[in-house]
């Protein structure tokens, strides 16, 4: 998820402090959620071992389908950014979730 560890003493408001027997012990920072998209995008280029772009229809498809069940649509911009990943419009995309909660 690409969290990041910290001492509970630096912990910013959006940070969240894990305690233990009622002492903190440590500070786990989140990435911003439109930063993991870019995660999550580039560890799906690496798995089919080229870019997204390149993927046939049915591919892409598919890699739509896994990043809806994943909440990549929920993020900001989500839409336009796995468009551009994939190399086609905003509305394939929108094509593509709407054939998937038809099926």
């Amino acid at each position: 998820m690409g969290g990041e560890m910290l001492p509970p003493d630096e912990a910013g408001p959006d940070d969240v402090v894990l305690s233990w027997e009622g002492a903190d012990v440590l500070a786990v920072r989140l990435p911003q959620l439109a930063d993991s998209l870019d995660h999550i995008l580039a560890a799906m280029e690496r798995k089919q071992g080229k870019p997204l772009a390149d993927l046939d229809r049915k591919a892409k498809q598919e890699v739509v389908r896994i990043l809806e069940a994943r909440g990549a649509f929920s993020v900001r911009h989500g839409v336009e950014t796995v468009a551009g990943a994939l190399g086609v419009s905003r509305f394939t995309v929108y094509n593509y979730l709407n054939r998937e909660k038809g099926a």
